[in-house]
Protein backbone atom coordinates (compact mmCIF):
# COMPACT_ATOMS: atom_id res chain seq x y z
CA UNK A 1 0.00 0.00 0.00
CA UNK A 2 2.84 2.33 0.81
CA UNK A 3 4.40 1.54 -2.54
CA UNK A 4 1.16 2.49 -4.35
CA UNK A 5 1.00 5.87 -2.54
CA UNK A 6 4.65 6.42 -3.27
CA UNK A 7 4.12 5.74 -6.99
CA UNK A 8 1.10 8.06 -7.03
CA UNK A 9 3.09 10.89 -5.47
CA UNK A 10 5.92 10.35 -7.93
CA UNK A 11 3.43 10.45 -10.82
CA UNK A 12 1.87 13.68 -9.53
CA UNK A 13 5.30 15.28 -9.23
CA UNK A 14 6.24 14.20 -12.75
CA UNK A 15 3.01 15.52 -14.19
CA UNK A 16 3.46 18.82 -12.30
CA UNK A 17 6.98 19.15 -13.59
CA UNK A 18 5.82 18.45 -17.15
CA UNK A 19 3.02 21.02 -16.83
CA UNK A 20 5.42 23.66 -15.47
CA UNK A 21 7.87 22.96 -18.30
CA UNK A 22 5.15 23.25 -20.94
CA UNK A 23 3.83 26.50 -19.38
CA UNK A 24 7.34 27.97 -19.25
CA UNK A 25 7.99 27.04 -22.88
CA UNK A 26 4.70 28.59 -24.02
CA UNK A 27 5.31 31.74 -22.01
CA UNK A 28 8.69 32.22 -23.61
CA UNK A 29 7.58 31.28 -27.09
CA UNK A 30 6.04 34.77 -27.69
CA UNK A 31 7.95 36.70 -30.29
CA UNK A 32 9.92 39.76 -29.09
CA UNK A 33 8.80 43.22 -30.26
CA UNK A 34 10.81 44.45 -33.21
CA UNK A 35 11.05 48.21 -33.01
CA UNK A 36 10.93 50.29 -36.18
CA UNK A 37 13.43 53.07 -36.75
CA UNK A 38 13.57 56.23 -38.81
CA UNK A 39 16.27 58.67 -39.74
CA UNK A 40 16.23 62.44 -39.23
CA UNK A 41 15.43 64.32 -42.43
CA UNK A 42 15.51 67.84 -43.86
CA UNK A 43 12.19 69.65 -43.99
CA UNK A 44 10.43 72.93 -43.20
CA UNK A 45 8.34 73.67 -40.11
CA UNK A 46 5.67 76.30 -39.60
CA UNK A 47 4.40 77.01 -36.12
CA UNK A 48 0.85 78.30 -36.42
CA UNK A 49 -1.96 79.50 -34.22
CA UNK A 50 -5.63 79.97 -35.00
CA UNK A 51 -7.59 83.07 -33.98
CA UNK A 52 -11.37 82.83 -33.89
CA UNK A 53 -13.48 85.84 -34.78
CA UNK A 54 -15.69 87.23 -37.51
CA UNK A 55 -15.58 89.20 -40.75
CA UNK A 56 -17.15 92.65 -40.51
CA UNK A 57 -17.18 95.83 -42.65
CA UNK A 58 -14.26 98.18 -42.07
CA UNK A 59 -16.61 101.16 -41.66
CA UNK A 60 -20.23 100.81 -40.56
CA UNK A 61 -22.24 104.05 -40.46
CA UNK A 62 -25.35 104.50 -38.33
CA UNK A 63 -27.89 106.96 -39.71
CA UNK A 64 -29.64 108.94 -36.96
CA UNK A 65 -32.33 111.64 -37.18
CA UNK A 66 -31.74 115.32 -36.52
CA UNK A 67 -35.22 115.73 -35.11
CA UNK A 68 -37.58 113.68 -32.96
CA UNK A 69 -40.82 112.32 -34.38
CA UNK A 70 -42.56 109.26 -35.79
CA UNK A 71 -41.44 107.16 -38.76
CA UNK A 72 -43.98 107.99 -41.46
CA UNK A 73 -42.53 106.02 -44.39
CA UNK A 74 -39.55 103.71 -45.05
CA UNK A 75 -38.45 103.57 -48.68
CA UNK A 76 -35.64 100.96 -48.63
CA UNK A 77 -35.12 97.41 -47.44
CA UNK A 78 -32.16 95.72 -45.82
CA UNK A 79 -29.61 94.66 -48.41
CA UNK A 80 -30.36 97.54 -50.80
CA UNK A 81 -27.47 99.32 -52.51
CA UNK A 82 -27.50 103.06 -51.85
CA UNK A 83 -25.64 106.18 -52.89
CA UNK A 84 -24.97 109.15 -50.66
CA UNK A 85 -28.14 111.29 -50.63
CA UNK A 86 -30.62 108.47 -51.34
CA UNK A 87 -33.85 108.78 -49.34
CA UNK A 88 -34.21 106.11 -46.68
CA UNK A 89 -37.18 107.25 -44.60
CA UNK A 90 -39.39 110.22 -43.72
CA UNK A 91 -40.15 111.38 -40.19
CA UNK A 92 -43.41 113.02 -39.20
CA UNK A 93 -42.76 115.78 -36.68
CA UNK A 94 -44.83 115.65 -33.50
CA UNK A 95 -44.10 118.97 -31.75
CA UNK A 96 -43.84 119.23 -28.00
CA UNK A 97 -46.72 121.37 -26.76
CA UNK A 98 -44.65 123.15 -24.14
CA UNK A 99 -41.81 123.96 -26.56
CA UNK A 100 -44.32 125.06 -29.20
CA UNK A 101 -46.06 127.37 -26.74
CA UNK A 102 -42.77 128.87 -25.62
CA UNK A 103 -41.70 129.44 -29.22
CA UNK A 104 -45.02 131.07 -30.03
CA UNK A 105 -44.70 133.39 -27.03
CA UNK A 106 -41.16 134.34 -28.10
CA UNK A 107 -42.48 135.32 -31.54
CA UNK A 108 -45.16 137.52 -29.97
CA UNK A 109 -42.61 139.22 -27.68
CA UNK A 110 -40.32 139.83 -30.65
CA UNK A 111 -43.19 141.40 -32.61
CA UNK A 112 -43.99 143.75 -29.70
CA UNK A 113 -40.34 144.73 -29.33
CA UNK A 114 -40.07 145.34 -33.08
CA UNK A 115 -43.20 147.51 -33.16
CA UNK A 116 -41.85 149.64 -30.32
CA UNK A 117 -38.41 149.91 -31.95
CA UNK A 118 -40.02 150.89 -35.28
CA UNK A 119 -42.04 153.67 -33.67
CA UNK A 120 -38.89 155.09 -32.06
CA UNK A 121 -36.98 154.72 -35.32
CA UNK A 122 -39.62 156.48 -37.46
CA UNK A 123 -40.04 159.36 -34.95
CA UNK A 124 -36.30 159.97 -34.59
CA UNK A 125 -35.71 159.65 -38.33
CA UNK A 126 -37.91 162.72 -38.87
CA UNK A 127 -35.97 164.63 -36.21
CA UNK A 128 -32.67 163.48 -37.76
CA UNK A 129 -33.76 164.68 -41.17
CA UNK A 130 -34.47 168.14 -39.60
CA UNK A 131 -31.07 168.11 -37.89
CA UNK A 132 -32.52 168.05 -34.38
CA UNK A 133 -30.64 164.92 -33.16
CA UNK A 134 -27.07 163.89 -33.77
CA UNK A 135 -25.93 161.22 -36.22
CA UNK A 136 -24.69 159.02 -33.36
CA UNK A 137 -28.02 159.02 -31.54
CA UNK A 138 -29.86 158.15 -34.75
CA UNK A 139 -27.46 155.28 -35.54
CA UNK A 140 -28.04 153.80 -32.09
CA UNK A 141 -31.80 153.84 -32.63
CA UNK A 142 -31.36 152.33 -36.09
CA UNK A 143 -29.26 149.51 -34.61
CA UNK A 144 -31.92 148.80 -31.98
CA UNK A 145 -34.58 148.60 -34.70
CA UNK A 146 -32.54 146.24 -36.87
CA UNK A 147 -31.76 144.00 -33.89
CA UNK A 148 -35.46 143.78 -33.05
CA UNK A 149 -36.20 142.86 -36.66
CA UNK A 150 -33.57 140.10 -36.62
CA UNK A 151 -34.84 138.77 -33.29
CA UNK A 152 -38.31 138.41 -34.78
CA UNK A 153 -36.91 136.44 -37.73
CA UNK A 154 -35.01 134.14 -35.37
CA UNK A 155 -38.08 133.55 -33.20
CA UNK A 156 -40.21 132.79 -36.26
CA UNK A 157 -37.57 130.33 -37.56
CA UNK A 158 -37.40 128.51 -34.22
CA UNK A 159 -41.18 128.30 -34.16
CA UNK A 160 -41.24 126.74 -37.65
CA UNK A 161 -38.50 124.22 -36.72
CA UNK A 162 -40.46 123.04 -33.68
CA UNK A 163 -43.74 122.97 -35.57
CA UNK A 164 -42.73 121.54 -38.98
CA UNK A 165 -39.12 120.44 -38.67
CA UNK A 166 -37.40 123.18 -40.67
CA UNK A 167 -37.09 126.93 -40.71
CA UNK A 168 -38.31 127.29 -44.27
CA UNK A 169 -41.71 125.83 -43.56
CA UNK A 170 -40.88 122.62 -45.46
CA UNK A 171 -39.99 119.54 -43.41
CA UNK A 172 -37.69 118.08 -46.07
CA UNK A 173 -34.50 119.46 -44.51
CA UNK A 174 -34.61 117.46 -41.29
CA UNK A 175 -37.43 114.96 -41.65
CA UNK A 176 -36.09 113.29 -44.81
CA UNK A 177 -33.55 110.72 -43.63
CA UNK A 178 -30.93 110.20 -46.35
CA UNK A 179 -27.86 108.00 -46.77
CA UNK A 180 -24.65 109.81 -45.93
CA UNK A 181 -22.29 107.33 -47.68
CA UNK A 182 -22.31 104.83 -50.54
CA UNK A 183 -22.77 101.20 -49.56
CA UNK A 184 -25.26 98.51 -48.61
CA UNK A 185 -28.06 98.84 -46.07
CA UNK A 186 -27.15 96.26 -43.43
CA UNK A 187 -30.00 96.85 -41.01
CA UNK A 188 -33.11 98.96 -40.54
CA UNK A 189 -34.00 98.42 -36.87
CA UNK A 190 -37.16 100.61 -36.95
CA UNK A 191 -40.57 100.21 -38.52
CA UNK A 192 -43.19 102.63 -39.77
CA UNK A 193 -44.98 104.15 -36.78
CA UNK A 194 -42.00 103.86 -34.42
CA UNK A 195 -41.10 106.93 -32.41
CA UNK A 196 -37.50 108.14 -32.83
CA UNK A 197 -35.30 110.51 -30.84
CA UNK A 198 -32.88 112.97 -32.34
CA UNK A 199 -29.15 112.76 -31.73
CA UNK A 200 -27.84 115.38 -29.29
CA UNK A 201 -25.26 115.96 -26.59
CA UNK A 202 -27.20 113.88 -24.07
CA UNK A 203 -28.53 111.07 -26.26
CA UNK A 204 -27.08 109.01 -29.12
CA UNK A 205 -30.44 109.07 -30.83
CA UNK A 206 -32.40 106.32 -32.53
CA UNK A 207 -30.63 104.45 -35.34
CA UNK A 208 -32.72 104.56 -38.50
CA UNK A 209 -30.36 102.44 -40.64
CA UNK A 210 -26.85 100.99 -40.72
CA UNK A 211 -24.85 101.33 -43.95
CA UNK A 212 -21.48 99.81 -44.84
CA UNK A 213 -19.31 99.15 -47.88
CA UNK A 214 -19.17 95.35 -48.18
CA UNK A 215 -16.24 95.71 -50.56
CA UNK A 216 -13.97 96.64 -47.63
CA UNK A 217 -14.07 93.88 -45.04
CA UNK A 218 -11.80 93.18 -42.08
CA UNK A 219 -11.25 90.21 -39.79
CA UNK A 220 -11.79 90.82 -36.08
CA UNK A 221 -10.52 88.15 -33.72
CA UNK A 222 -8.69 87.47 -30.46
CA UNK A 223 -5.43 85.72 -29.63
CA UNK A 224 -4.04 84.45 -26.34
CA UNK A 225 -1.47 86.46 -24.41
CA UNK A 226 1.09 83.66 -24.88
CA UNK A 227 1.05 84.18 -28.65
CA UNK A 228 0.39 87.90 -29.09
CA UNK A 229 4.06 88.75 -28.45
CA UNK A 230 5.03 86.81 -31.57
CA UNK A 231 2.69 88.76 -33.87
CA UNK A 232 3.73 91.71 -36.01
CA UNK A 233 1.70 94.17 -38.05
CA UNK A 234 1.83 93.04 -41.68
CA UNK A 235 1.86 89.32 -40.88
CA UNK A 236 -0.13 87.37 -43.52
CA UNK A 237 -3.33 85.65 -42.43
CA UNK A 238 -5.35 82.87 -43.99
CA UNK A 239 -9.07 83.38 -43.36
CA UNK A 240 -11.52 80.48 -43.53
CA UNK A 241 -15.25 81.19 -43.29
CA UNK A 242 -17.64 78.98 -41.40
CA UNK A 243 -20.51 79.69 -43.81
CA UNK A 244 -18.52 79.20 -47.04
CA UNK A 245 -16.80 75.85 -47.45
CA UNK A 246 -13.52 75.29 -49.31
CA UNK A 247 -12.80 79.02 -49.50
CA UNK A 248 -9.68 80.60 -48.03
CA UNK A 249 -9.13 84.36 -48.12
CA UNK A 250 -5.84 86.20 -47.80
CA UNK A 251 -5.48 88.98 -45.24
CA UNK A 252 -2.81 91.09 -43.57
CA UNK A 253 -2.63 91.88 -39.89
CA UNK A 254 -3.08 95.64 -39.41
CA UNK A 255 -3.88 96.08 -35.70
CA UNK A 256 -2.92 94.45 -32.39
CA UNK A 257 -4.66 95.76 -29.27
CA UNK A 258 -2.32 97.33 -26.71
CA UNK A 259 -4.56 96.13 -23.87
CA UNK A 260 -5.91 92.65 -23.21
CA UNK A 261 -9.31 91.59 -21.92
CA UNK A 262 -9.69 88.76 -19.43
CA UNK A 263 -12.13 86.11 -20.59
CA UNK A 264 -12.79 82.85 -18.71
CA UNK A 265 -9.54 83.21 -16.81
CA UNK A 266 -7.34 83.92 -19.86
CA UNK A 267 -6.20 87.28 -21.23
CA UNK A 268 -7.17 87.82 -24.86
CA UNK A 269 -5.94 90.53 -27.24
CA UNK A 270 -8.02 91.87 -30.11
CA UNK A 271 -6.51 91.80 -33.61
CA UNK A 272 -7.70 93.10 -36.98
CA UNK A 273 -6.68 92.25 -40.52
CA UNK A 274 -7.57 93.64 -43.95
CA UNK A 275 -9.28 90.92 -46.00
CA UNK A 276 -8.54 90.59 -49.72
CA UNK A 277 -11.89 89.64 -51.19
CA UNK A 278 -12.54 87.42 -54.18
CA UNK A 279 -14.93 88.40 -56.95
CA UNK A 280 -16.67 85.02 -56.93
CA UNK A 281 -17.26 84.98 -53.16
CA UNK A 282 -19.94 87.15 -51.56
CA UNK A 283 -19.11 87.86 -47.92
CA UNK A 284 -21.89 88.90 -45.60
CA UNK A 285 -21.20 91.05 -42.58
CA UNK A 286 -20.82 89.02 -39.40
CA UNK A 287 -19.65 85.70 -40.89
CA UNK A 288 -17.78 83.68 -38.26
CA UNK A 289 -14.21 83.04 -39.34
CA UNK A 290 -10.90 81.55 -38.27
CA UNK A 291 -7.56 83.15 -39.05
CA UNK A 292 -4.50 80.92 -39.39
CA UNK A 293 -1.39 82.85 -38.37
CA UNK A 294 2.19 81.69 -38.90
CA UNK A 295 4.04 82.51 -35.68
CA UNK A 296 7.39 81.08 -36.71
CA UNK A 297 8.78 79.38 -39.83
CA UNK A 298 12.08 77.65 -40.58
CA UNK A 299 13.15 76.14 -43.91
CA UNK A 300 15.63 73.32 -44.61
CA UNK A 301 16.16 72.18 -41.03
CA UNK A 302 16.88 68.75 -39.51
CA UNK A 303 13.68 67.26 -38.05
CA UNK A 304 12.36 64.04 -36.55
CA UNK A 305 8.82 62.87 -35.87
CA UNK A 306 7.66 64.23 -32.54
CA UNK A 307 6.31 60.77 -31.65
CA UNK A 308 9.85 59.35 -31.19
CA UNK A 309 10.69 61.83 -28.41
CA UNK A 310 10.98 60.69 -24.81
CA UNK A 311 11.39 62.85 -21.73
CA UNK A 312 13.48 62.26 -18.64
CA UNK A 313 11.28 61.77 -15.59
CA UNK A 314 13.50 63.88 -13.36
CA UNK A 315 14.82 66.65 -15.61
CA UNK A 316 12.01 66.60 -18.21
CA UNK A 317 14.71 66.96 -20.89
CA UNK A 318 14.08 65.33 -24.28
CA UNK A 319 16.01 62.31 -25.52
CA UNK A 320 15.72 59.54 -28.09
CA UNK A 321 17.03 56.02 -28.42
CA UNK A 322 19.42 55.43 -31.30
CA UNK A 323 20.23 52.03 -32.84
CA UNK A 324 23.71 50.66 -32.06
CA UNK A 325 25.02 48.48 -34.84
CA UNK A 326 22.51 47.03 -37.28
CA UNK A 327 18.79 47.50 -36.86
CA UNK A 328 18.28 43.70 -36.79
CA UNK A 329 20.24 43.48 -33.54
CA UNK A 330 17.64 45.69 -31.86
CA UNK A 331 20.19 47.32 -29.58
CA UNK A 332 19.62 50.97 -28.67
CA UNK A 333 21.35 53.62 -26.60
CA UNK A 334 20.01 56.81 -25.08
CA UNK A 335 20.92 60.06 -26.82
CA UNK A 336 20.11 63.45 -25.24
CA UNK A 337 19.11 66.01 -27.85
CA UNK A 338 18.18 69.70 -28.07
CA UNK A 339 14.96 70.56 -29.87
CA UNK A 340 13.61 73.71 -31.52
CA UNK A 341 10.21 74.58 -32.96
CA UNK A 342 7.48 72.03 -33.56
CA UNK A 343 4.30 71.94 -35.61
CA UNK A 344 2.79 69.07 -33.64
CA UNK A 345 3.97 66.43 -36.13
CA UNK A 346 7.68 67.07 -36.61
CA UNK A 347 10.15 68.78 -34.28
CA UNK A 348 13.40 70.55 -35.08
CA UNK A 349 16.65 68.96 -33.88
CA UNK A 350 19.24 71.54 -32.88
CA UNK A 351 21.91 69.12 -31.63
CA UNK A 352 22.46 65.48 -30.67
CA UNK A 353 21.56 63.74 -33.95
CA UNK A 354 22.78 63.43 -37.52
CA UNK A 355 20.99 62.35 -40.70
CA UNK A 356 22.65 58.92 -40.49
CA UNK A 357 21.31 58.03 -37.02
CA UNK A 358 18.48 55.50 -36.79
CA UNK A 359 15.99 56.59 -34.13
CA UNK A 360 13.83 54.04 -32.34
CA UNK A 361 10.04 54.28 -32.45
CA UNK A 362 9.74 53.49 -28.77
CA UNK A 363 5.95 53.45 -28.42
CA UNK A 364 5.29 50.56 -30.80
CA UNK A 365 2.90 47.89 -29.43
CA UNK A 366 2.92 44.16 -30.12
CA UNK A 367 0.36 43.04 -32.71
CA UNK A 368 -2.70 41.36 -31.24
CA UNK A 369 -2.99 37.70 -32.15
CA UNK A 370 -6.09 36.44 -33.91
CA UNK A 371 -7.23 34.26 -31.00
CA UNK A 372 -6.72 37.09 -28.50
CA UNK A 373 -8.58 39.53 -30.75
CA UNK A 374 -11.60 37.19 -30.93
CA UNK A 375 -11.53 36.77 -27.13
CA UNK A 376 -11.46 40.55 -26.59
CA UNK A 377 -14.32 40.97 -29.06
CA UNK A 378 -16.43 38.45 -27.18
Amino acid sequence: MNKIVKYILIGVLVLGALWAAIFFMKSNSKSAITYDTSQPFISSIEKKTVATGKVVPEDEIEIKPQISGIIEKIYLEEGAKVKAGDLIAVIKVVPNEQSLNQASGRVRNAELALNNAKLEYDRNKTLFDKGVISNQDFNNLKLTYEQALQELKNAQADYQIIRKGSAGGSSSANTNIRATVDGTVLEIPVEEGDQVIQSNNFNDGTTIASIADLGKMIFEGKVDEGEVGKLKVGTPLKISLGAVEDVELDAKLKFIAPKGIEETGAVQFKIEGDVEEKDDVFIRAGYSANASIVLEKKDSILVIPEAVLQFDRETDEPYVEVAVGSVEEQKFERRDIETGISDGVNVEVLSGLTKEDKVKHWNKTEPVKKGEEETETE
